[in-house]
């Protein structure tokens, strides 16, 4: 994205008109993709070693991407907002944090219904698991540090240092598997040498990983906008008491 783009985005009135539109259009495209990707991944035959447990990754696997990506995305607007104190940016930031909260946690249940027929146990103090636990045990403390702040300015750079921290653990996430030894499997998709998936796993997992992404654009764009009207909303309320 160009940084011309970015300036023209950040301007509120033209965030509003671009988002009022490409919000449902994401949704409606996530909607589709992700019908397709499940009802291939159903179709899918069992795995030779997995068996029927096999099916969970196509909702696990895009879960635990999109706890990720969203907190790329928290991060960097919160270091926008941080830097350029834009009221755009922080709203972005905030809209973020529940939904990556939500993915990860999604990621974090169906890794344990995974691990639990695979490795005999809900749970292990695996370098993966570890660091995924750590990344959502970040938005539980910044969407609490938020709601313990009353004043806004403030809580919007309370909350931006410790998103800024809290990218580091992103990663140790992706690398756990490669920098110790762990039970999780290793990269399987973006590997030397071409994927190691079958095609019969590999396109609805990327149909569903696509799902997830664009839904989650849709759903960011939505609860941005709905901040935007609340932070308006404040302020009309703030000019209307004076």
């Amino acid at each position: 994205m160009s940084p011309g783009m970015i300036t023209a985005l950040a301007n509120p009135q033209r965030f509003m008109a671009l988002s009022r539109w490409l919000a449902p259009v994401l949704g409606a495209a996530a909607v589709a993709l992700g019908s397709v990707g499940l009802g291939m991944g159903l179709n899918a035959p069992p795995d030779y070693q997995q068996g029927a447990t096999v099916l969970i990754m196509f909702v696990h696997v895009p879960a635990a991407w999109l706890g990720m990506f969203a907190y790329a995305c928290l991060a960097g607007s919160a270091f926008f907002g941080l830097v350029f104190r834009h009221s755009l940016a922080d709203a972005a930031a905030r809209a973020a944090a529940p939904l990556g909260a939500g993915f990860t946690l999604l990621a974090l249940i169906t890794g344990s219904l995974w691990g639990r027929p695979m490795w005999g146990a809900w749970w292990v103090w695996d370098a993966r698991l570890t660091s995924e636990l750590i990344l959502f045990l970040f938005y539980v403390g910044y969407l609490a540090l938020r709601a313990a702040i009353d004043d806004e300015a403030k809580a919007d750079r309370a909350a931006s240092i410790l998103a800024l921290v809290g990218a580091v653990n992103l990663p140790i996430v992706h690398y756990s598997v490669v920098w110790w030894n762990s039970l999780h499997q290793g990269e399987s998709i973006f590997v030397k040498g071409g994927p190691l998936l079958a095609a019969v796993y590999l396109w609805p997992l990327a149909l569903m990983g696509l799902a997830y992404t664009l839904g989650f654009g849709a759903l960011w764009l939505v609860r941005i906008r709905a901040e935007v009207w609340r932070r308006r909303a404040g302020a009309l309320a703030v000019q209307a008491a004076r």
